[in-house]
């Protein structure tokens, strides 16, 4: 669903203090409402809760927050665990030595109507005391304890939420789901529901993802948002919606640094379109994507390299020794080299990197190397498809030239990939080796182009201290795509007249 208010939609909202989150929810959260923030222990409720409350007093606004499930003193020690200090936020501990002394004889924690009644009155006062326009409930699993059963937890939920309006409270419930999948009663009270999920079934650290199950009066991105829980709190990323972010951008094809590969690609490489680098290890197609983005940063361009298997090093070193050397970019700014580790990524957080290279860097090239790395750190092959060609369908938008690098498994006969790409890139190199006068060759050919009439031909290939060289067609060739190729008359090869 689109991020974009209508004219039916509350003009009052409150921004929650947690980067993304707003666009989630096309601005905030509509104001004066309750709302469940629902998830297991360690998604990341309570440092949520207390973004919101965080960015109310940025704002100016009076913040309370009652917790049932821990001290006053462990919650101060939480949030400057985060660099965060509760300074002007009312912190109401109902959970306290008193409640908890051996000398009470009625404890907080014990599910009698007395304690429901005394803890649902102790928060009502306390509000009617402080008057907050925000309040955090912390938690919901406490107050479930005290009510026995389910009906008689709904209505003091509801008697909080009638008074929670009366009062002009934007409040946030936060629930462990300690009473399992199948309790809904809070789903049907709440002004909004949003969910918290974290993922310690995968390797690296946990995975975190967040829904907005729903939201009253709001037209939300729905779906699956990644997000993550670091120093400084929440951040999520939007899931990207790629229609929602063109603009006008040149067509004309510009030069890739080398006048053959031109040739072959039919004039160059177009603006506002991806090209899938193809071919088994050592073959060139990094180096090959170097002397691309080497040609737009000399043009005035910027390139971002996002690399999933390379180190930043290693790239420099060996572009530097292919006569290509990208340093002077890096240093200038022109040039953004990013190492990702795959592990430690969600699909989420790299389009929110490749957005903010776009969008705030102004980078006109985009290198990703390697797509196999990169389906590492997706929880399938289908969902891959879907984030790549959303992405590939924003950078195609904002007039990017995308280049990806596919390694396929072999030196020669048939190659298998990890994942097939070729439908959704626009071009396609395939880079090859094949044998031939005793040695071991490398071969390139574009297998298609939608942006122009491309050359059909298959050409040798080789890097050199002077760059790419790419020779004339191999027409003399048979089998050179299967690796063992016939010779059948006096094709010039690469490097013939050097040993002669």
């Amino acid at each position: 669903m689109t991020n974009l208010r209508t004219a039916s939609q509350p003009s009052l909202f409150e921004p929650t203090g947690v980067p993304g989150l707003d666009e989630v929810l096309a601005g905030g959260l509509p104001a004066g409402h309750l709302y469940l923030v629902e998830g297991t222990p360690g998604a990341g409720k309570t440092t949520l809760g207390l973004q919101f409350l965080l960015e109310g007093r940025v704002l100016g606004q009076k913040g309370l927050y009652v917790t049932l499930s821990e001290t006053s003193d462990e919650l101060a020690q939480g949030a400057r665990s985060h660099g965060w200090e509760l300074d002007g936020i009312e912190i109401f501990d109902l959970v306290g030595d008193e409640g908890l002394s051996a000398d009470a004889e009625q404890s907080i924690l014990n599910p009698s109507d007395f304690e429901l009644g005394e803890t649902i009155r102790n928060v009502m006062a306390l509000v009617e005391r402080v008057r907050p326009e925000r309040v955090v409930f912390d938690s919901l699993s406490e107050l479930r304890l005290l009510s026995q059963n389910p009906l008689r937890y709904r209505r003091q939920i509801l008697a909080l939420k009638r008074f929670f309006l009366t009062q002009r409270c934007t409040v946030l419930m936060l629930d462990d789901k300690s009473a399992g999948a199948g309790d809904m009663h809070l789903h049907s009270i709440a002004h909004g529901v949003i969910h918290l999920e974290q993922n310690t079934g995968t390797y690296g650290p946990d995975k975190r993802r967040l829904r907005v199950v729903k939201m009253r009066g709001v037209r939300f991105r729905e779906g699956e948002h990644d997000f993550n829980l670091d120093w400084g709190g929440l951040q999520v990323f939007s899931r990207l919606v790629a229609n929602e972010h063109g603009r006008e951008h040149a067509s004309e094809a510009v030069s890739s640094g080398n006048a053959e590969l031109d040739r072959l690609l039919g004039g160059g490489l177009v603006p506002g379109s991806n090209l899938l680098f193809a071919g088994p290890a050592g073959v060139g197609k990094t180096t090959t994507a170097v002397c691309c983005a080497a040609a737009a940063m000399q043009r005035g361009g910027k390139a971002a390299f996002f690399l999933f298997d390379e180190g930043i090093k290693t790239l420099l070193m060996r572009s530097r020794a292919l006569g290509l050397d990208i340093e002077e970019y890096n240093a200038s700014g022109q040039l953004d080299l990013h190492t990702i580790d795959p592990a430690a990524i969600s699909a989420g957080e790299f389009s929110h990197r490749v957005r903010d290279a776009v969008e705030r860097r102004g980078v006109g090239t985009v290198v990703i190397d390697t797509l196999n790395a990169y389906l590492v750190a997706m929880p399938g092959s289908n969902f891959l498809l879907l984030q790549m060609h959303e992405l590939l369908t924003y950078l195609n938008l904002q007039g990017v030239t995308t280049i990806l690098v596919l390694s396929q498994h072999g030196l020669s006969g048939e190659v298998p990939n990890d994942v097939d790409l070729s439908y959704l890139s626009d071009s396609m190199l395939q880079f090859r080796y094949f044998e031939a006068r005793g040695q071991l060759l490398k071969a390139v050919s574009v297998i298609k182009s939608r942006t122009s009439a491309h050359a059909s031909t298959i050409h040798q290939f080789r890097l050199s201290a002077s760059g790419l060289e790419i020779g004339e067609a191999l027409t003399d060739f048979e089998g050179v795509m299967a690796g063992v190729p016939r010779y059948s008359g006096e094709t010039s090869l690469l490097g013939s007249a050097e040993q002669a």
